[in-house]
């Protein structure tokens, strides 16, 4: 996307990998889906019900990189049944570029893409050990990890620099799948006005993911598995789905709300139920950082879309007429509108960024609210989401940050920064001492700081809820006083900004 990112801009960017990103998924089911499904219609009805589904939308618009991650199960699984099928080192070689792509792009979805490899490979590699097996799988393995190595040297070198961080037991069952929402109508229907079926669906953390196959896939995927039941792989799929929903459901059983801990063990203070694999599985090396366990329904969808495929296909040849209401029903319960009140603020502000953009001097730009965020923890506030739209048009270093797995030694370097932690005392009213603003001064200098933009009360009432996240209650005399302490004046002010220079 870079080229597009320089030419556009990153707006356009994204929002062409928004639409883009759930086309790539169902395109990889259907690839998958045609090494199963013999015929046209089932590849397809499996590609829309995989890649349009309203779990992976839901990701497109939220987590991008994990719809991308998605996309890569399918294909995958199509590297590793090829590779089954005529074992050669071109075959191996594609399987690597696979996996080691799927863990450029998502971490935790190219753990369960290895998952799936070993499934697919290791019955066949039983039965069948020779050298021409073995040559696939040392070409598959190795491309894999020279691939992927960028991203394993950097998780190295995080972990050894303190960034390594076990998720809380509390996440582990926040982030968790609802029976008997997993099932339940798709929310997507109360856009179509009917909000008593759409309302039945229900999570813990609504924000993090859609976790339900609707009740049209969910009834397909089990029309499938009947019409498929001779076919050993059908059954296969089947467990797929369902072992993967059992994991999606968290270390405890959540129904209708309420909360059940059947053979309940204690961990960390947490009763986890002994009944459910994941309350097992966070205890594994690596696996442990799946905290959000909802996501485990991604890997269910594959099974259950090419058996909801198997289905369709049955449909279209012995029951036409009925294929046609399934396929309006299911149409109704695809995609995801986005989120209820969206907000639509503008990419570039001219007025603003025009002397920063004239600025080649490599100034930073210091924006207020002040903060680097970050998963597990931060510094300051969480920072507008206006500036770093902003920052990539003038071209300026930014000092805010969002960023997930900063490591507490980064946050820790910036915090002792004087100027930083005035500036982020002052949000909160408090006034530095005079020894702190010569020392803030001095390190303000010493940073390069060139400009400062507050963003006002104006952005964060456009922003609506969003900035009332982004910006509570903040200061803003205070902050302004202290800026003028330490040696910023008053530059201008344009579009509700106000910009301070040294």
């Amino acid at each position: 996307m870079a080229p597009v990112t320089l030419v556009l801009g990153p707006s356009v960017s994204y929002g062409l990998l928004v639409i883009l990103a759930p086309g790539f998924a169902g395109y990889a089911m259907y690839r998958m889906a045609r090494l199963w499904l013999p015929g046209l219609v089932g590849p397809l009805a499996s590609g829309a019900f995989f890649g349009l589904s309203g779990m992976v939308t839901f990701q497109a618009w939220s987590h991008l990189h994990t719809a991308v991650g998605v996309a890569m199960l399918p294909l995958t699984v199509e590297a590793a049944v090829r590779l089954r099928r005529g074992p050669a080192v071109r075959r191996g070689v594609i399987l690597g570029i696979v996996l080691g792509a799927t863990m450029l792009i998502d971490q935790e979805f190219a753990v369960l893409a290895v998952v799936l490899a070993v499934l697919v490979l290791l019955p066949w590699l039983v039965r069948h050990h020779g050298r021409a097996q073995l040559r696939a799988m040392a070409a598959a393995a190795v491309t894999a990890l020279v691939i992927s190595a960028p991203q394993l040297i950097a998780m190295v070198q995080q972990l050894r620099a303190g960034g390594g961080h076990t998720p809380f037991v509390s996440d582990y069952i926040r982030y968790a799948g609802q029976l008997p929402s997993m099932f339940a109508p798709s929310p997507r229907l109360a856009s179509y006005g009917a909000t008593g079926l759409g309302s039945i669906y229900r999570a813990t953390a609504p924000g993090e993911g859609l976790a339900t196959y609707g009740v049209v896939l969910s009834l397909l995927a089990v029309l499938g598995l009947v019409v498929s039941w001779r076919r050993r792989s059908a059954w296969l799929l089947a467990l797929l789905w369902l072992g993967a929903t059992w994991l999606a459901l968290g270390p405890i059983l959540i129904i209708g709300g309420h909360r059940y801990v059947p053979l309940g063990i204690d961990w960390r203070g947490h009763q986890l139920s002994a009944l459910m694999p994941y309350a097992w599985m966070i205890h594994l090396p690596v696996l442990s950082s799946f905290r959000e366990a909802e996501r485990f329904t991604l890997l269910g969808l594959v099974g259950a879309a090419l058996l909801a495929g198997a289905a369709v296909q049955w449909l279209r040849q012995h029951a036409p007429p009925l294929l046609i209401g399934v396929v309006l029903l299911g149409v109704l319960e695809l995609g995801w509108p986005g989120w209820p009140h969206p907000v639509t603020v503008p990419t570039t502000l001219a007025a603003v960024d025009r002397p920063i953009a004239a600025d080649h001097s490599g100034s930073v730009v210091v924006d207020v609210p002040f903060g680097v965020a970050g998963i597990p923890s931060g510094f300051g506030n969480l920072p507008s989401p206006l500036a770093l739209v902003l920052a990539t048009a003038d071209g300026h270093p930014r000092a805010v940050s969002y960023t997930s797995w900063t490591i507490q030694q980064t946050l820790t370097g910036i915090a002792r920064h004087p100027f930083y932690a005035g500036l982020v005392g002052a949000r909160y009213g408090h006034l530095p001492t005079p020894a702190q603003i010569v020392a803030a001064r001095q390190d303000a200098r010493s940073l390069h700081v060139g400009w400062v933009l507050v963003w006002g009360p104006h952005w964060m009432a456009k922003l609506g809820r969003a900035g009332r996240r982004y910006h509570p209650d903040y200061h803003y005399q205070m902050v302004y006083r202290y800026l003028r302490q330490v040696g910023f004046h008053f530059g201008y002010q344009a579009d509700q900004v106000v910009v301070y220079r040294p």
